[in-house]
């Protein structure tokens, strides 16, 4: 099963759009897991297991495992969602960009060494430095379009020949990049305007959306901007507002619990705009 077809899957089985983002921060755990031989699993872990009936994808960021050094524990993560949530796409969110040699590595350690079905990619340095992960026609190309962050603007917005320069990344994908129908683009919620705008230009390709929960985004108008006129087409990633949210001690909860309500909170009120 391809990634595409994979997460289409996911789609439909859970009713979700609803991508959890994996940015482990020990700071934030709960006093118990900290003291773990292997904290950064266990937690990660069990936001899975109490999420993952409610997600479309779960999205791992790359440089909050090595960070810590715990690259072998997301090697392990990524190994237990393959084995007990099979259904469900890992995207390694890694933002990878560089010259063909190089990106041919980073394409083996995203998909060989994690065993990812997908990993986002910069693609600044132009298409021979996405084309190896291209190579792995069942995996996803997940390629930087029109980023969340307030400094995205600072090159996305520059106007080349009347059109600024994220609607030309939009346009080159979906005309040129996707010979294998593998590619999705990452446009954030903070942004509903231009996540329109980059709907019109690449039809039914899925989007990775992140910005909603923490970065502020706002569901209802995410979700009208970037749907496909199947009420699909987007894997909207929250991370921190599900991961660190506030367990409810008068209802017993921990921080499983907790996210688990969050994120079926935020899945819920997702699919109320669809």
């Amino acid at each position: 099963m391809t990634f595409i077809e994979k997460l289409s899957a996911a789609w439909t089985a859970n009713n979700s759009l609803l991508c959890v983002g994996l940015d482990p921060d020990i700071a934030k755990f709960p006093a118990a897991i900290k003291t773990r031989p292997d904290p950064v699993y266990a937690f990660c872990k069990g936001i899975i297991d109490a999420t993952a009936d409610l997600a479309c994808a779960f999205k791992p960021q790359i440089a909050y495992f090595a960070a810590l050094r715990a690259e072998d524990q997301l090697e392990a993560l990524c190994d237990y969602v393959r084995e007990t949530y099979p259904r469900i796409p890992i995207v390694l969110d890694a933002k990878r960009g560089d010259i063909g040699a190089t990106a041919e590595q980073y394409a083996r350690e995203a998909f060989e060494r994690y065993g990812a079905d997908a990993v986002t990619v910069n693609p600044y340095m132009g298409f021979d430095s996405v084309a190896p992960y291209l190579e792995w026609k069942d995996r996803g190309a997940i390629i930087l379009c029109r980023t969340s962050n307030p400094g995205g603007s600072d090159l996305q917005f520059l106007t080349a020949d009347g059109k600024p320069v994220y609607q030309h990344v939009a346009q080159l994908v979906a005309d040129k990049w996707n010979t294998n129908g593998q590619c999705s683009l990452v446009v954030g919620a903070t942004f509903p305007d231009e996540l329109a705008q980059v709907r019109r230009i690449v039809g039914d390709m899925p989007l990775l959306v992140p910005g909603i929960g923490a970065q502020g985004g706002d569901v209802q108008a995410t979700v009208n901007a970037g749907r496909t006129s199947a009420g699909t087409g987007m894997m909207i990633n929250s991370s921190r507002a599900i991961l660190y949210a506030k367990p409810d001690q008068a209802a017993g909860e921990d921080h499983a619990k907790a996210a688990r309500r969050v994120a079926a909170d935020t899945r819920n009120e997702i699919n109320r705009f669809r």
